[in-house]
């Protein structure tokens, strides 16, 4: 029996979902709601921790941690203001998905995340009136690694206006669900894997739904009527999701971060100038250790300036800076937007060093770095405009994650391509990699030439840059090299 149905002492009437409804998982979709949207599951869809069954012949069984809303009192056509008075009970909530029957379902999602027991809640109800709404956090773990983590500080809308929109055409009685949408960081879990979703206070971590435990399990096969179950390549990303998208399904795959590391920035500069991206370099900061290079996807994180109101609601606890290096990935950069702040780090020690125990690439902010040399010591590549003593509070208030910043004048997309050496970090938008890559590696060959030739005394004057006179030379030599490489 799940908690609501436990603690009410009947099955709820509605379970309503939202679908778009953080900044966070906006950015990663790639389009951002002006409204919030919804859809039904079945009322049977609800359960506590247990196990779920992936039926034989499908893949994709989704998981979407969330903060789940129990109504308390009857709401209709109430304000936006009023809205969360209306609310009895907060907990945790797994919105799960077979998405082998999605394309089914057009868009309906009742096959796909109605099925018995594809709504897991609780294990414990927090009361609506002990919780801040402003400073609720959700946090998702797979095998106890964490996956997603985000507060209602970053959600689009506020809970209050998603009663007041759904009020405005029906009654939201006492016990229905409103499961309030999820973060960044869904995915797949397979058969053998445990998905754990907790709901608390960010300021009172007493308050707290617990864990909401669901073991994924091999089951016997769907019955042979309706759509069969069908997933493309598009759905598998679709399902699997990323921390670090990327448009056209763009990779960056093995073969291109080590091709990218023997490149200077310098070079892919000058590259993406002739194409018209002047303003794709990270001003302002330098290595804290020399000879450092970074290569990898981009994760952002956005500060705002203090101010004491908003520190108290999103600087303590769980915060957004805490969940981005928490939630870093193996290959993934973390670039942080400080608005050029220099009295007020932006980074320590610990985070640091958890940071590369996550596998990060690296991390750059365009503000400042505390700890400084140890920092510098650990393996890990740093860019920083400078260093300060002082903790974030001073200047900062940790905003939100995963969206568009603007670091040391860049702009800055999740999934962008950042690579920087001692010259400074660069932005590469994915869609230009493998061209600017290439050209890159043509312009350094030449180059190269050019080297050997000033070394053994040429003059400058025709050579650098090649007139057509040392361009057909260079030509000639390099094209009998690349045929003798060939045989």
């Amino acid at each position: 029996m799940d908690a609501i149905t436990q603690t009410l002492g009947a099955r709820p009437g509605k379970v309503i979902a939202v679908h778009l409804s953080y900044s966070s998982r906006a950015a990663e979709r790639g389009r951002t709601p002006a409204y919030p949207s919804y859809f039904f599951k079945s009322s049977s869809s609800l359960t506590g921790s247990g196990t779920l069954e992936r039926p034989e012949g499908t893949e994709l069984v989704g998981f979407e941690g969330e903060i789940a809303i129990v109504i308390g009192t009857d709401a209709f056509r109430v304000t936006p203001e009023d809205g969360w008075s209306h609310v009895g009970w907060v907990t945790a909530a797994n919105d799960l998905a077979l998405h082998d029957l999605r394309y089914a379902d057009r868009g309906s999602n009742v096959r796909s995340k109605g099925g018995d027991g594809y709504t897991p809640v609780g294990p414990q109800l927090i009361d609506a009136d002990q919780l801040d709404p402003t400073v609720i956090g959700v946090r998702t773990y797979l095998d106890g690694d964490l996956v997603q983590a985000d507060t209602s500080a970053g959600m689009l809308f506020t809970f209050g206006e998603m009663i007041a929109d759904l009020s405005r055409v029906m009654t939201l009685e006492r016990g229905d669900v409103i499961l309030t949408g999820t973060p960044a960081g869904a995915s797949v879990a397979q058969p053998g894997q445990r998905v754990e979703v907790e709901v608390f206070s960010t300021t009172d971590p007493a308050l707290t739904s617990g864990r909401l435990t669901t073991h994924v399990v091999d089951g016997p096969a769907l019955a042979d009527v309706g759509n069969p179950p069908h997933v493309d390549d598009r759905q598998r990303a679709d399902a699997w999701g990323s921390r670090a998208p990327a448009p056209d399904g763009f990779r960056l795959t093995a073969e291109l971060r080590e091709r990218l590391t023997h490149v200077a920035v310098a070079t892919l500069s000058a590259q993406l100038r002739q194409r018209g991206y002047e303003t794709v370099s990270i001003d302002g900061v330098s290595p804290l250790k020399p000879g450092s290079r970074i290569v990898g996807h981009a994760r952002t994180l956005r500060y705002l300036p203090f101010r004491p109101d908003e520190f108290k609601a999103r600087g303590g606890g769980f915060n957004a800076q805490t969940r981005a290096i928490d939630t870093v990935g193996e290959g993934e950069v973390l670039v942080m937007d400080a608005r050029g702040v220099s009295d007020a780090g932006t980074l320590g020690d610990i985070l640091a060093l958890r940071a590369l125990v996550r596998g990060a690439a690296g991390i750059i902010t365009d503000g400042c770095v505390r700890d400084y040399a140890v920092v510098a010591d650990l393996d890990l590549p740093v860019f920083a405009a400078g260093h300060h003593p002082a903790v974030l509070g001073r200047r900062h208030v940790p905003w939100e994650t995963d969206v568009a910043i603007a670091c040391g004048g860049a702009l800055v997309r999740p999934g962008d391509v950042i690579v920087a050496d001692d010259d400074g970090p660069l932005v590469i938008p994915p869609h230009l990699v493998l061209e600017v890559l290439q050209a890159a590696e043509a312009q350094e060959a030449a180059e190269d030439y050019i080297t050997e030739q000033v070394r053994a005394g040429a003059s400058v004057d025709g050579l650098y840059p090649m007139n057509d006179a040392w361009r057909a030379r260079y030509e000639a030599q390099h094209s009998t090299e690349t045929k003798d490489d060939t045989r």
